[in-house]
């Protein structure tokens, strides 16, 4: 008796394999789980750059961004408190520790950066450096 079995053409075996999620797949075998990080958003806003970070249950004074060397870089930390060892947990699911990230500040305006913090998102304005396209000028002759 023959047996039913699916079977495809080549095209669609092609359609179906996905080199970005092999290679995802190969890094993390390989490389082990990433170290958890803040989520962030990156938005052009035409004159500017609008970075948004999810940094939810952090307050204003746990987050610090500092420039230096043509990069910005933004840390939250979150430390555990000996109160908090006192309170006999079960089970602890959320994170403490410190989390960093780095934008490269290439085309920027450092000194119009301005950012603000509420309700769990940390929004940077990043101000995109003019260009002065120099004016032409005349060639006399002789």
């Amino acid at each position: 008796m023959f047996y039913l079995t699916p079977t495809m053409s080549a095209r669609r075996a092609l359609s179906l394999f996905d080199p970005f999620a092999e290679l995802d797949r190969f890094e993390r075998s390989f490389f082990g789980r990433q170290a958890p990080t803040f989520k962030t958003d990156i938005i052009d806003k035409g004159e500017s750059y609008l970075i948004e970070a999810e940094l939810p249950g952090y307050s204003r004074e746990d987050i610090s961004a500092e420039i230096k060397d043509g990069y910005l870089t933004l840390k939250a930390e979150k430390k555990v408190s000996e109160e908090d060892d006192s309170k006999g947990y079960i089970r602890r699911e959320r994170s403490y520790g410190s989390f960093e990230r780095r934008f490269d500040l290439s085309g920027i305006d450092e000194d119009g950066i301005t950012a603000e913090y509420k309700d769990g998102v940390l929004s940077i304005n990043l101000p995109k450096e003019k260009v002065v396209v120099p004016e032409g000028k005349k060639v006399e002759i002789k």
